[in-house]
């Protein structure tokens, strides 16, 4: 029997960062395994070469699109794993054609964005932010009465998918109300999830706290704009570790300078945003640069997923990170 040819496609720099020496060695259990040497994101060209002959192939952050310059290349080609998110900058109207599979990591990476609205939501409703400022400029009892628990406040979740599903995993260790809004699930879908379904301006209304996790499609462009805005509760905190086209960044900047809402800010369009840009110097925002998903040794768990997907295609069974092709439009 043929032995399998697997072939990473992205620079070497993120196989080192993405996989261990143990995974690696996993992946040669099921086959060979042809590991693009070269660093930085490849060119077409490059990837055309690399790819020849391959049965499974290996993508990650800053690979082409596979198109068919590059597939009649690898007519035995089965599947695309890809180690990242989304599929979108890899994906051609050639791979659907030939009945490939696809998978990629997205459950993996949605643990860790889960994980960091959770901090956010904590500390943001600690006051922490404030209350670490006032304390280094020597004033320890400034605005303690802001503090708030995660306990009797209602938390609002924009997009159930699967980040929104973790952070629902993750708040049921809590005492809170948990609503949702998710055009594409039903009310018995989000019960079962533990939350409730509710309408957009009625999330915004009644929500302590709004986390975005709706992908970033032409439907959720400046989701939250001047008129979603103004509905917030004052005091309300904005967390967005989705993607920056889902706000109207101009209009949130002007409701910031109210100064009746926080904001912790992980995505903005584009990325990072300019130097003299306010969200970098409104006192009520938290800007870090987007490192919600997976950083450092966070991508690991990247690997690792990717890996036991391999696993489970190799022996025929469902890969758990599988992409339903026919509802791309739909996904981040």
């Amino acid at each position: 029997m043929k032995q399998l040819k697997i072939v990473m496609l992205q620079g070497k720099n993120y196989t080192d960062q993405f996989f261990k020496p143990e995974h690696l060695e996993q992946i040669r259990q099921l086959g060979t395994l042809h590991i693009n040497p070269n660093p930085g994101g490849p060119t077409q060209e490059e990837v055309a070469e690399l790819i020849e002959g391959a049965d499974i192939a290996i993508t990650c952050w800053g690979c082409p699109s596979l198109d068919a310059t590059i597939l009649d290349r690898c007519p035995d080609l089965k599947l695309i794993a890809h180690a990242g998110g989304t599929v979108k900058p890899i994906m051609s109207p050639d791979i659907i054609a030939r009945g490939i599979q696809v998978s990629n990591a997205n459950d993996a990476l949605a643990v860790g964005v889960a994980e960091t609205a959770l901090g956010l939501t904590i500390v943001s409703l600690k006051h922490i932010w404030q209350l670490a400022r006032n304390t280094r400029a020597g004033e320890w009892d400034k605005q303690r009465e802001y503090v708030r628990e995660l306990y009797e406040v209602t938390i609002g979740i924009i997009g159930a998918g699967l980040s929104g599903r973790h952070f629902i995993r993750l708040l049921k260790q809590f005492e809170v109300n948990v609503l949702v809004y998710d055009p594409f699930l039903t009310e018995s879908q989000i019960s079962e999830l533990g939350a409730v379904k509710v309408e957009l301006d009625d999330l915004l209304q009644i929500s302590d706290v709004v986390s975005i996790h709706a992908p970033s499609i032409p439907e959720t462009n400046n989701l939250i704009n001047e008129r979603t805005l103004r509905l917030m509760k004052d005091d309300a905190i904005l967390i967005n570790t989705s993607r920056g086209s889902l706000i109207d960044e101009d209009a949130l900047v002007a409701e910031l300078r109210k100064g009746r809402l926080w904001a912790c800010i992980d995505v903005t369009q584009p990325e990072p945003p300019a130097l003299d840009h306010p969200f970098r110097s409104l006192p009520n925002v938290t800007l870090i640069p987007h490192i919600a998903g997976a950083s450092n040794n966070g991508l690991h768990r990247v690997a690792r997923y990717v890996v036991r997907d391999l696993e489970l295609f190799v022996r025929g069974e469902t890969m758990h990170g599988e992409v339903n092709l026919a509802n791309l439009h739909k996904m981040a």
